[in-house]
């Protein structure tokens, strides 16, 4: 395995720049953001390292040539935008842009593509799944056709009162893995697994690697802390950022020895990108770095 960062912590800075940063600080690896050049829709959201837009053979060549300049390599593609949005433009140039996204790692070499599956929010699971078989069996068959998986995070997306009360994002916990891949059984359709969202939902972080170790695509690591006294004030029933913060690895709920080990003992062998939405280092671009290298520091004992 290899330990890498999620790069929409660093928005303000040119993908030579993220690399120049991850190579100074010893990361083998960086998940390279692709959202549509815009106006961001949310927070970590609307960032932009790699431009798919109208992707060329040429701009190719140039990010391999960054990424053999400063030794370190792209661990995937990212864009997590809500593809079955229950406003059909919305979802139709989140799908849109995904496509692009795929054929820009196609033709980058590049084998993953992390995102969402998304979620009408006001639906259940089962009100959900005509839709999400309708949008995403076409999808991960484009993407098998061009060689590139998919990698979903499980993140619920079910913060605050506007992603409430399902979430944005179908694919959380084991029995709608189980049912996703079972209707669309692709090689090409996996898991970018945030053990963090295990946490959030009060769910064993290890408990889903040695089932799902096939289809373990990309790891994110993150942390949070469950503030028990809010808990204890609001409910587990209210809106997750009550009573939840996320924090950089080791400063929260996992326990990484375990974590580590117990993701050692599938046959997963991949990157490890640590992800940082964690506003205790401050929101200066200072403080979002020092977040990425006290992660690093944290987590490097793990790796060879």
């Amino acid at each position: 395995m290899h330990l890498g960062f999620v790069s929409a912590i660093l928005p303000e800075l040119s993908l030579d720049q993220v690399l120049a940063f991850a190579a100074a600080e010893k990361f083998a690896c960086v998940e390279a953001m692709c959202w549509p050049v815009g106006r961001a829709e949310r927070k970590f959201a609307g960032v932009t390292h790699v431009d798919v837009d109208g992707f060329t053979a040429a701009r190719a060549d140039a990010v391999h040539e960054l990424c053999a300049r400063h030794g370190v390599r792209l661990s995937a593609f990212g864009y997590y935008p809500n593809p079955l949005d229950p406003d059909p433009e919305v979802s139709e140039v989140a799908v849109a842009h995904l496509r692009k996204v795929v054929l820009a790692a196609e033709m980058l070499g590049l084998a993953t593509v992390n995102t969402f599956v998304g979620r009408d929010q006001t639906l259940g699971v089962d009100a959900n799944w005509p839709r999400f078989l309708k949008t995403w069996r076409p999808l991960i068959a484009f993407a098998e056709d061009h060689g590139v998986r998919i990698g979903i995070e499980n993140c619920p997306m079910s913060f605050t009162a506007d992603e409430w009360p399902g979430g944005k994002n179908l694919m959380t916990t084991p029995v709608i893995w189980r049912r996703a891949f079972s209707d669309i059984p692709s090689a090409s359709f996996g898991l970018n697994y945030d053990p963090s969202h295990f946490v959030l939902q009060h769910m064993d972080p290890a408990s889903p690697l040695r089932e799902f170790q096939d289809k373990l695509f990309h790891v994110h690591a993150k942390d949070v802390r469950i503030r028990r006294d809010r808990i204890d004030d609001v409910g587990v029933f209210a809106h997750p950022l009550e009573w939840h913060q996320p924090r950089i690895p080791g400063f929260g709920e996992m326990d990484w020895a375990r974590f580590l080990g117990s993701l050692m003992e599938t046959t997963y062998r991949g990157p490890v990108c640590i992800e940082v939405e964690d506003d205790t280092f401050g929101k200066s671009l200072e403080g979002r770095q020092r977040a990425l290298k006290v992660a690093g520091n944290v987590l490097r004992p793990f790796f060879a």
